[in-house]
């Protein structure tokens, strides 16, 4: 086993977590979390259209299409399916078809994959905190503030922009504006982060995002004290049709899709607690949204929590902790973070 730990950043190291979960999983076990396998995409992509032609066998008969294209097509994710679906890259039989076909023995499913487009990328000079590095990952503590891959509106400064000046030949993986990038974290989270080197590192560590290997425990500071000391909060989450980019409960039936976190209590304070919490998804602000569910908003996130934060912070106090998963080597990983600084002195706030 490697065990790695980013350096403290001042004497106040980050609270010890070794108390179970109401999962019945102990925190210094492996546990089953991941981001949503929706996200993931195993499929290497290629520099030329490529093709695969998928028989439908007795056993795959009356399966939605895009369900049995996930299951047997080239590592690709869902989301990419439908993507190929609705552009119709996707046939069955060479006829065009939706991704709620049901395909029938003996038809052809044809799944046409087109070649990468070029990114252009641009590689900057921006110092990061490397926990740990070898010929196949690399563990990044993200500071806070730092967008984790280009999108519109932040095409530079990102974290992929400051680990293509590291690694130049990250550019060629995924061939995407997120080369090498396995899950993300919110820009004002901050903590751990791995990240591939090459495309056999990659789809070996969206792998076990799929299969639900990873470890990932986060720390939080909320306001107010949960109502039990550990508990587990299972409820929909899905876009707010009045502001897409905010998150909320919502029902399945209308748009939702299920979220489970689990938490559980690491230190009281007067008016706040600190907590440590594992998701079992990934959906987007899932911590913060549930926590906010349930009258503990994070401290700081004036998105979903108070308006005016509790505690000078600056930020949400939102930090992964903990990341634990097998190296593409097989060796077992385990990786650590403590408080940085300005969530360090946010406890110290709140002791005080």
């Amino acid at each position: 086993m490697t065990i790695a730990q980013s350096r403290p950043t001042n004497d106040h190291p980050t609270p010890h977590l070794a108390a179970g979960f109401p999962d019945g999983s102990a925190s210094d076990s492996p546990a089953n979390l991941a981001f949503d396998e929706n996200d993931l995409d195993l499929a290497l992509d290629p520099e030329a259209p490529t093709t695969w032609n998928l028989p439908v066998h007795e056993p795959d008969q009356g399966h939605r299409l895009d369900r049995f294209v996930v299951a047997h097509g080239p590592g690709l994710s869902r989301m990419r399916v439908q993507a190929l679906i609705s552009s119709g890259e996707v046939r069955v039989n060479g006829m065009q078809a939706d991704a709620a076909t049901k395909v029938r023995l003996g038809q052809t499913v044809t799944v046409i994959v087109p070649a990468v487009v070029e990114t252009h990328l641009i590689a900057e000079a921006i110092p990061i905190d490397v926990v740990y590095e070898d010929a196949d990952i690399v563990i990044v503590n993200k500071a806070a503030g730092m967008v984790v891959h280009p999108a519109p509106g932040h095409p530079r400064g990102t974290l992929v922009n400051a680990l293509l000046a590291r690694l130049p030949d990250l550019q060629a993986i995924n061939g995407t504006i997120r080369p090498g990038i396995v899950h993300r974290l919110d820009r004002d989270t901050s903590g751990l982060i791995v990240v591939a080197k090459h495309e056999r590192a990659l789809a070996l560590l969206q792998a076990q995002f799929r299969d639900r290997t990873v470890e990932k425990r986060y720390l939080a500071l909320v306001d107010g004290h949960p109502r039990t000391d550990r508990g587990a909060i299972d409820a929909p989450i899905g876009r707010r049709p009045d502001r897409p980019d905010e998150m909320a409960l919502v029902s399945i039936p209308r748009g939702g899709r299920n979220a489970l976190t689990y938490f559980r209590t690491v230190e009281n304070f007067a008016k706040h607690t600190l907590i440590e919490c594992k998701i079992v998804t990934g959906r987007t602000h899932q911590i913060r949204v549930h926590l906010a569910s349930i009258s503990i908003p994070v401290t700081g996130d004036t998105v979903y929590g108070r308006p005016e934060p509790t505690i000078a912070v600056g930020r949400q106090f939102l930090h992964a902790a903990h990341l634990a998963f097998r190296r593409p080597d097989g060796e077992e990983m385990v990786c650590e973070s403590p408080l940085p600084a300005d969530l360090q002195d946010a406890i110290n706030q709140a002791r005080h």
